[in-house]
């Protein structure tokens, strides 16, 4: 049964007279690579980081025809704040005038980023307060300065708009994102249990192994000047203490051998809150640059080889419709509250099992979100056989793989981590409100 919830619908669609209309697209990225020495996120220890293997960028892609703007921002990011989306949006409109309901900024979900609005940050930098009166580790307010940064890239990328065309398409990827929870002989699911397990059974879930194109060219060109690629696949296959956009990192540089080095490549989390790049059946390197460029240009590659047959958009259409669902969230309880507390000082301690400091995280964080969670869904319509529906939170594969097969589109891309990222949005539930706004969004679109 679906929570009781409250749904805000608002409806940003072209005229009739937008149909056929010309299409403009325009492209920017800036540079979002906090200073050395700063705390990263991804994992529950303290890690500061040492180095910058490549820099961590936002990029945007703005598209305008006629009356109707849209702004689709991609950031090398674990994940984005509703303090810094919420802000950002509301001053790029200001700015940009593209109305806030059209603008859409994503996290790549890389584990190699900074740590910011996050309660493990929160207590790390209290901590260091209390201690010496100041923070070495946080020595600039990096929510404040990425919004910023998020105006800047929307506004940059619409300064460049000139007439374009969008060719669409889909590539297979197999081998490279598998489920990470497994059915094990004694009837549990286990997380990640390890490579070459004899008790493992089968996945818990399914993946998707099709990536989603989506490229842009002057209307007199053939190669591409920009291109957004979207695919199930958690960014987590670096570590250490190195800025890194992960995996994206090494599908740019395959792209761009091909298309040109300015080439502006835009990576979409498709569906993956329970996919990652370990395959059990087998022992080999799972982390490391090595794993990343792997991966990377396997993505690339494949990109590569579906670019000839990709279609091209004739008849564009460009629309956008939203709506925002008001869940509500778990209560912790007083003992909850209380051993979590106990706990936080404890995250990178080796002997506290890691489903513990799974609960101590996750308690802090209900604590401080309050009793109901604003959760936007978008869907953009790229013309009338193209969608893209836009998720806040990690977003499991099955979830994806329904929007799909029930879109009335004939192609619809899936994104996550949009505008906001709360934790892991399972099966059921607000999973289930999630597909079904999605669903009645892409109905209305068509």
């Amino acid at each position: 049964m679906f929570p009781r919830c409250l749904i805000l619908l608002c409806a940003c669609l072209p005229s009739a007279s937008a149909w056929g209309q010309v299409l403009s697209a325009g492209v920017a990225e800036v540079d979002i690579t906090p200073p050395i020495g700063n705390r990263m996120a991804g994992y529950f220890d303290e890690r500061i980081s040492t180095g910058t293997h490549d820099p961590l960028h936002a990029k945007a892609l703005v598209l305008r025809q006629g009356r109707t703007e849209v702004a689709l921002v991609f950031s090398d990011l674990i994940g984005l704040s509703l303090n810094v989306t919420t802000n950002a949006r509301a001053r790029a409109a200001v700015q940009t005038g593209i109305p806030v309901a059209n603008i859409m900024i994503s996290a790549t979900h890389c584990h190699t980023g900074p740590l910011f609005d996050d309660v493990r940050g929160y207590y790390f930098h209290r901590k260091a307060l209390a201690a010496t009166g100041a923070d070495e580790h946080q020595t600039i307010e990096y929510p404040a300065w990425l919004i910023g940064r998020f105006v800047r890239v929307i506004a940059d990328a619409q300064a460049n708009l000139r007439p374009a065309q969008l060719l669409v398409g889909t590539a297979p990827l197999e081998g490279i994102a598998f489920n990470r929870r497994y059915w094990m002989k004694d009837g549990s699911v286990h997380f990640n249990p390890g490579q070459l397990n004899p008790n493992i059974l089968r996945p818990a879930g399914p993946t998707d192994p099709v990536a989603g194109i989506l490229l842009v060219r002057a209307p007199w060109a053939q190669m591409p000047f920009a291109g957004v690629t979207i695919f199930g696949l958690h960014s987590d296959t670096v570590g250490g203490t190195l800025y890194s956009a992960d995996y994206e990192c090494y599908l740019e540089q395959t792209l761009q051998q091909a298309f040109g080095s300015n080439y502006l490549s835009a990576w979409g989390l498709g569906p993956s809150g329970d996919i990652n790049h370990i395959n059990v059946k087998k022992r080999e390197p799972v982390s490391g640059f090595s794993v990343s460029e792997r991966i990377g240009r396997a993505l690339g590659e494949a990109i590569l080889a579906a670019w000839p047959n990709l279609e091209l958009l004739a008849r564009p259409s460009l629309a956008v419709r939203h709506k925002t669902l008001r869940i509500p969230l778990q209560k912790p309880t007083s003992v909850q509250l209380a051993a979590a507390h106990a706990l936080i000082g404890r995250l990178a301690d080796t002997n506290l099992d890691f489903y513990a400091r799974v609960a101590t995280v996750k308690t802090l964080d209900l604590e401080q979100r309050g009793r109901f969670l604003p959760m936007e869904v978008q869907a953009f319509r790229f013309d009338a056989d193209t969608a893209l529906v836009c998720l806040p939170g990690e977003i499991f594969a099955e979830l994806g793989l329904t929007i799909k097969k029930i879109s009335p589109f004939k192609r619809t891309f899936v994104m996550t981590v949009c505008n906001d990222r709360p934790s892991y949005v399972p099966t059921p539930g607000t999973g289930e409100l999630l597909v079904k706004a999605s669903l009645d969004l892409l109905k209305r679109l068509r």
